[in-house]
């Protein structure tokens, strides 16, 4: 087997730490009440790791979430955990024992308890993705569950102005393909055509409830959709087409697959999803914006209401250090994307 896939021998690293908190910490936390997980970032919270990941920030490691988190507990914790469990090394940091809340505001930026319409827009889907996905080994209390629940989806009206702006973002260049080939401009259609599958792709997260994750595991998570059956063969298509003709037929059929889609959802009436040329030229659109603009039509919520169509902060930015913040305290080290979202939304910064 290559190394870089899966081999008979290699252990996820969900399992590498559902082994390390059964066998090392559980007895240490035993009549304590606590919550131990796997969370926040790496390939193995998303259950894509291989042997590839271990060459480098992959080993034994995960939070516990205790009351105390600064005591003889949390000291006993961390000479309980081996430096090297099953022939990897424990990494530093690798073990957290930490307050609930202040883990989630040092992730997040925000009170898991009381998210904003602002804390929703500023947060990268990449962060909600890792507090979200990898696994709960035990929850004493009921707490950790129920924070993940509230945070396992946008609250219903955030959905509908979010999903608005995905079309709307969809609208702005669908156009582009068609226009770039007549002029001959083949690599920059094809360019367009790329960028386009990516925002179809975050579409269909956003209608199947799914936050999307950042660049490297987009593709792989796009695969696990339902929507991925019938749309993914024609958005490779559009990728690969080496004839504008076969590009336009690939979007066109794409755009009609989430476009039914959307309507199944019956978030509006239904809008008629037959592509069309775009204005008096010839190129096939589907004019996304009218998916818009009957999403926002229904929006009741006073401060979406009065929002441009910008979006979310991964609706406008496009820079890996602003949607995947790195460090142990993301929120605070090194994230923008509440200071981008509070220029861009400038309504909404700090309300609650």
């Amino acid at each position: 087997m290559s190394p870089s896939g899966p081999s008979s021998d290699f252990l996820p690293g969900i399992e590498l730490s559902r082994y390390c908190y059964r066998e090392f910490l559980a007895p240490v936390f035993h009549g304590y009440p606590h919550a131990a997980a796997l969370l926040g970032p790496g390939s193995e919270v998303f259950g894509f790791d291989t042997n590839r990941s271990t060459d480098h920030d992959w080993g034994p490691r995960l939070q516990v979430f205790v009351e105390d988190e600064t005591g003889e507990l949390a000291a006993r914790a961390e000479r309980a955990l081996p430096r090297e469990v099953h022939g990897h090394p424990r990494l530093p940091g690798a073990l957290e024992v930490a307050g609930l809340g202040t883990w989630f505001r040092a992730r997040l930026g925000f009170d898991p308890g009381e998210p904003t319409v602002f804390d929703w827009l500023a947060t990268p889907t990449q962060l909600l993705a890792e507090v979200t996905g990898g696994a709960v080994f035990h929850d004493g209390t009921g707490e950790l569950t129920a924070v993940r629940t509230r945070l396992s989806w946008y609250p219903d009206q955030v959905w509908r102005y979010i999903l608005a702006c995905q079309w709307q973002k969809i609208s702005e260049e669908e156009s582009f393909p068609g226009r770039c080939a007549e002029a001959g401009d083949e690599l920059g259609a094809a360019v367009v055509a790329a960028r386009l599958v990516r925002e179809l792709m975050r579409l269909g997260f956003l209608l199947e409830r799914r936050y999307p994750p950042y660049s490297k595991w987009l593709g792989s998570a796009f695969a696990r959709l339902e929507l991925a059956r019938e749309s993914a063969p024609v958005l490779r298509t559009a990728t690969g087409a080496r004839e504008a003709g076969e590009r336009e037929q690939a979007l066109a059929t794409a755009y009609g697959h989430l476009a039914r889609a959307q309507n199944a959802l019956e978030l509006t009436e239904p809008v008629d999803t037959a592509i069309r040329t775009y204005h008096a030229r010839p190129y096939r659109v589907l004019h996304a914006e009218r998916f818009a603009d009957a999403l926002l039509a229904g929006i009741t919520d006073p401060q979406l209401r009065g929002l441009s169509r910008a979006g979310a902060v991964d609706q406008y930015a496009d820079d890996p250090k602003v949607l995947v913040p790195q460090g142990p305290c993301p929120a605070t080290t090194g994230n923008t994307a509440r200071a981008i979202t509070a220029a861009v939304h400038p309504g909404l910064s700090g309300s609650r």
